[in-house]
């Protein structure tokens, strides 16, 4: 029996676009979806990114490295490091986005694993947001060599691999010619080809398999209003919207600009906010 699946990844908080996808996966005969990690920040979606996902079957759902920020400001019992602008940057996006998620949801995000296995129609797939016991890195961008992505499979048996966090859509092999899938981002699709990045359209995949195997792999771009996700960042009054907006419309981040990050930081009086939020949530914790 045929069975298609929409795989989706990296949404970044992006409510605009992954509303885009879903009105569009609903075009197409999806039997059910996959999503591979990276659903809050730095956006300004919360519980409603959950309930998009909900109306389109979403059997697989991961907790991808930007999700885990959350609870490694949230959980940490080390001393938060007021003196990294980065830091303060993650922390005062926690504050935001934890305001607008439910119980329920957070716990939804902190029992997700990062990867788990499938088989669909004797199909083996190892589904993971980046590599099956590491959700972070830069080992699986789309030009690394073939080798790089031998370690997505836990056993030659595994037919496919499908992963996320490179932002990047990707249709290759490895080394024992075992397919290889990344649907692309959401929220934040990049190319480091200057030109091919111009395209800022939200990005996904349909999977399909029928009883002789993959039949098809279709690579969707969705076009969505960048424009009112810009607005929405300032209605919401997103933390750090003028860098988020730069990077929805660019695909380029500059969250590794410590100098940046530092004075819209001092301007805006971040560390004083932060450093009242984790004392809150800490006398809270403990009452």
């Amino acid at each position: 029996m045929k069975k298609t699946i929409a795989i989706l990844s990296d949404v970044h908080g992006n409510y605009t676009a992954l509303s885009s996808v879903i009105n569009d996966i609903k075009t197409n005969q999806v039997d059910e979806t996959w999503f591979l990690g990276d659903l809050i920040m730095p956006g300004t979606g919360g519980d409603d990114l959950f309930d998009l996902l909900d109306e389109v079957h979403t059997t697989v759902f991961l907790r991808g490295n930007w999700d885990d920020c959350l609870f490694e400001v949230m959980d940490s019992t080390d001393p938060f490091n007021f003196e990294d602008s980065a830091d303060v940057y993650v922390g005062i996006l926690t504050q935001y986005v934890y305001a607008h998620l439910s119980k329920k949801n957070i716990e939804k995000l902190r029992s997700a694993p990062i990867s788990l296995e499938k088989t669909v129609n004797g199909v083996k797939i190892q589904i993971s947001h980046n590599l099956p016991n590491i959700n972070y890195g830069p080992d699986l961008i789309a030009q690394a060599d073939t080798p790089a992505f031998n370690p997505l499979f836990d056993t030659e048996h595994t037919d496919i691999a499908v992963y996320g966090h490179i932002h990047h859509q990707v249709l290759r092999y490895s080394s024992l010619d075992q397919l290889v899938i990344n649907p692309g981002s959401i929220g934040m699709a990049y190319s480091k080809h200057t030109r091919l990045n111009k395209d800022r359209r939200a990005q996904y995949a349909l999977l399909t398999i029928d009883d002789s195997g993959v039949s098809n792999v279709d690579f969707k771009k969705v076009n969505y209003d960048i424009s009112q996700k810009a607005h929405r960042a300032d209605a919401y009054n997103l933390p750090y919207a003028a860098l988020y907006q730069e990077s929805i419309k660019t695909g380029i981040s500059r969250v590794s600009d410590g100098e940046l990050l530092a004075t819209i930081n001092e301007a805006n009086g971040y560390i004083s906010q932060l450093k009242q939020f984790l004392l809150h949530e800490q006398k809270r914790l403990t009452n």
